[in-house]
């Protein structure tokens, strides 16, 4: 039963340079964890089906992943959805995918658990299997493959993936995963079938089997399932009832690159209890939880000295109604404003951005500024039990456009249940009466608008509603976009048709894992970015498949008839749900049961399970205030290497790097002044992406009194593989000197007659005409002859060539393989290049302390 992790060495490091942002794959991250998967008894995967820069933002994964990996006898690594050109490339060279931090081929896994936070992800999961050569049904695996599980928010209605799984969790992920984790170590040393492991991940909360129900269907053309065992009829939602003793990483992974959201992120809360009726997260993660002040502080403290993030976001589903949001912002603030720590808010209730909290978040730097009032009208506010005023939303636009702020968002739906024309003129009503407010300096403030249609989500009091389909959607759209053409107005929408394909995921049955097979196959992926999304594959699926599969799920739906999602508890019950589907018809409200009374949606048992919430607010620690303005600093000049992996660095993800290596340093920085204060970095001119150097040169200014041995000792253990400091000083008067005029290269080529031919005509030539085109599209004619000092070939391998400027163009080494050996770009990519260390000149090179 035990399956020994065949890792392989490097299985897609030769085609890095060959892929767009190589950085995504290369798995050696600052805080990312890495075993020997021979050391451990479980060893799995947590998978993203999105690129990068989307899964690496998530915090779940996280979660997860630090938590898993502080036990000794589990290995828990990650892997992402290859972009389509590595996909391309793993298929051409037969590769499997693999993990990021071992290189294992996923199929080599004990278990892979599959995050699901977005139905037009669905196709993109299928490729993942497919790729890594592992069978798509769980029906078609064996004892040979690996446990294929999933966890997150799409799992409130399995049934469209479920045949794609063996198993899934539904609810909060800390504690299941962990049992589960246990229950299959206990199997594994049995040596019992799949079968005998299946059955006891199904006695644990919050599990669901999909192959112990069998689906069948009426004259209604409705599935209905039937439990095959009756101890695993019904799913209760798995709840962390403590989230101050949850488990949180205070070492999150650092990405090299730029995710989506590219900062450190504070969970204060989980869950919500506002009531909104189309909200299937403030119904499915109830009750309200909250981390503490104190907890969340010290969490801060840890996270911003592990990773050197310059912005901290606090995350939850309700920000505004943490119970001691102002004496957390304030302590924030203090920690946070020396170092230059931005700290956000995501959207806020209008009638939660009070002037005393707007005034601490400009204060370091003002971040956006986001505002949901979701209808334009009170009456389908009301519906919604989108409890704010017109007012609340005025009121909040004139403070912000009053402290500075030039942009405000506003985010609103279409198509929700009862919405009229009077509705959508209500949207375009408040967006003209804001615009008419006074941004900074008495000028008019830009007003952005996202429009998105309305979908029905399961366990919602608007499971039963109806969806507009697209043409519908496209008309309502259409109206309000033309009558929003105002300057300083900029109005977003989603497709119609990508809400319709989210809506039938979110609504269907198991047949429509027939569909997405089918549209995978026809070449659907990504289905969730607009510029890969074709919703005529779909359309042929559908068509393949059965039409009827999809035709009634954007329709209202009875109350009596059978759902879906029907065996899936998610605490809240049926009564709660119905009584509000009919309050939204009579637009009647219902409070926050926090500040009012128990409504009786059935999730607290009000011993285990109630509202956690934390009324001891801290008292706040005053800090040393804002640095010196006047201290322009000293500047120090380095040199580093950037070798191996870190060629794959482009030079932003370079710059990024330093910078929070340094916070991570503990160095105290010059920042540049202005509206968005930046660190004092500077660099020679960047390398291209994928060549290696032997010395690259920064200046970086840093406030006086400092010690630059300690700076460059700590700055050299902050580094990624690949880069290290080898020479460093202060520059006295902080000028930077010049750079060298030749740079000496050293290039790996295979011994070829024709390439020494080549090379000898090159020599021969009185002038070698060469034809330059810059990304920009510019063209200059130079003569490499008076470019390439020397040039010389050692046996059998290396090209050495020192390069200087000719006419103001700088030439690389590609140029020079392009031209004289008439290589391609792409050919000439891959030899791998390296550039000598940086001259030395009287202000730079390794000083007495830095030898030291």
């Amino acid at each position: 039963m035990s399956k020994q992790s065949n890792t392989q060495t490097e299985p897609v490091q030769d085609i890095m340079a060959r892929v767009e942002k190589p950085s995504r794959y290369l798995g050696t991250e600052i805080n990312r964890v890495y075993k020997d998967p021979r050391s451990v008894r479980l060893h799995m995967a947590l998978a993203f089906p999105d690129l990068y820069e989307i899964g690496t933002s998530h915090f779940g994964l996280q979660i997860l992943y630090h938590q898993l990996n502080q036990r000794n006898d589990i290995f828990v690594e990650r892997v992402f959805a290859p972009a389509r050109d590595l996909d391309q490339q793993l298929r051409q060279s037969h590769k499997p995918l693999c993990t990021l931090e071992s290189r294992t081929p996923l199929g080599k896994l004990h278990i892979i658990g599959f995050s699901l936070l977005y139905e037009l992800n669905y196709t993109n999961v299928l490729n993942m299997l497919a790729l890594a050569r592992i069978p798509l049904r769980a029906a078609q695996r064996d004892q040979t493959h690996p446990l294929v599980i999933a966890g997150g928010p799409c799992v409130s209605n399995p049934e469209p993936m479920a045949p794609f799984f063996d198993a899934m969790v539904f609810g909060d992920g800390e504690e299941v995963l962990a049992q589960m984790a246990d229950v299959w170590m206990a199997w594994q040393a049995e040596g019992a079938d799949r079968q005998t492991l299946l059955h006891r991940w199904a006695r644990l909360e919050g599990v669901y089997i999909p192959s112990f129900f069998d689906a069948r269907y009426g004259e209604d053309g409705l599935q209905r399932l039937q439990a095959r065992h009756s101890d695993h009829q019904r799913v209760k939602r798995a709840v962390v009832c403590d989230l101050d003793k949850a488990p949180f990483p205070d070492k999150p992974i650092v990405p090299f690159g730029r995710p989506i959201h590219d900062r450190l992120r504070l969970e204060i809360s989980r869950g919500c209890s506002r009531g909104c009726r189309f909200c299937q997260a403030g119904m499915i993660y109830r009750p309200v939880r909250e981390r503490s002040p104190q907890r969340l502080l010290a969490i801060t403290d840890a996270s911003l000295r592990a990773t050197g993030y310059e912005d901290l976001s606090l995350l939850s589903l309700s920000t505004g109604d943490y119970t001691c949001l102002a004496a957390l912002m304030e302590n924030l603030m203090q920690r946070c404003q020396r170092q230059r720590v931005a700290v956000s808010l995501p959207s806020m209730r209008a009638d939660k951005l009070t002037p005393g909290l707007m005034t601490q978040i400009r204060s370091v730097r003002k971040t956006g500024f986001t505002i949901a009032p979701e209808a334009g009208t009170q009456r389908l506010r009301n519906v919604i039990n989108k409890n704010i005023q017109q007012e609340d939303v005025v009121a909040a636009v004139q403070e912000a456009f009053a402290l500075g702020w030039s942009v405000v968002k506003l985010y609103f739906m279409i198509g929700l249940p009862t919405e009229t024309r009077a509705d959508l003129d209500g949207i375009i009503e408040l967006v003209t009466a804001l615009k008419r407010i006074k941004g900074p300096a008495r000028r008019q403030g830009r007003i952005n608008v996202s429009l998105t249609t309305f979908i029905p989500k399961a366990h919602t009091p608007f499971q039963w509603a109806a969806q507009l389909d697209a043409q519908q959607a496209k008309e309502r759209l259409g109206y309000l976009k033309d009558r929003l053409r105002m300057p300083g107005v900029q109005v977003k929408w989603q497709q119609p048709e990508m809400s319709l394909l989210e809506g039938w995921m979110a609504r269907g049955d198991r047949r429509m894992a027939d569909v997405i097979e089918a549209a995978w196959q026809k070449g659907a992926l990504f289905d969730g970015w607009s510029d890969a999304f074709n919703m005529d594959l779909w359309y042929e699926a559908l068509e393949a498949c059965g039409p009827d599969i999809a035709r009634s799920i954007h329709k209202e739906r009875h109350l009596d008839a059978p759902l879906p999602w029907e065996h899936m508890e998610s605490r809240v019950n049926d009564a709660f749900l119905r009584d509000q589907w009919h309050a939204a018809r009579q637009a009647t409200t219902i409070d926050d049961c926090r500040q009012g009374t128990c409504h009786g949606c059935g999730v607290c048992d009000f011993d285990e399970l109630a509202p956690r919430l934390f009324d001891q607010c801290p008292t706040v620690t005053v800090s040393d205030g804002k640095p010196d303005a006047a201290d322009d600093g000293i500047t120090l000049a380095l040199v580093y290497t950037k070798k191996g992996p870190a060629r794959l660095f482009s030079h932003l993800e370079v710059a990024h790097i330093f910078a929070r290596a340094l916070r991570r340093a503990g160095t105290d920085l010059v920042y540049s002044r202005g509206f968005h204060p930046m660190p004092r970095i500077s660099f020679d001119d960047p390398l291209p992406l994928g060549m290696e150097s032997e010395g690259e040169r920064m200046w970086i200014k840093v406030r006086s009194g400092q010690d630059s041995n300690r700076i460059l000792e700590r700055l050299g253990s902050q580094l990624p593989e690949g880069m290290r400091i080898v020479a460093g000083r202060i520059i006295a008067g902080g000028k930077r000197d010049s750079a060298p005029v030749v740079e000496k290269y050293t290039v790996e080529l295979m011994q070829n007659d024709i390439l020494r031919h080549r090379l000898e005509q090159f020599f021969q030539a009185p002038q070698w005409p060469y034809l330059r085109r810059t990304h920009k599209g510019k063209e200059h004619r130079v003569d490499l002859k008076a470019c390439i000092r020397s040039m010389d070939w050692r046996e059998p391998l290396h090209l050495t060539m020192e390069i200087g400027p000719a006419g103001g163009v700088t030439i690389r080494p590609t140029d020079v393989l392009m031209s004289v050996f008439q290589l391609n770009a792409a050919a000439a990519g891959r030899l791998r290049t390296v550039k000598a260390t940086a001259r030395a000149t009287p202000s730079m090179g390794p000083s007495a302390e830095a030898r030291n």
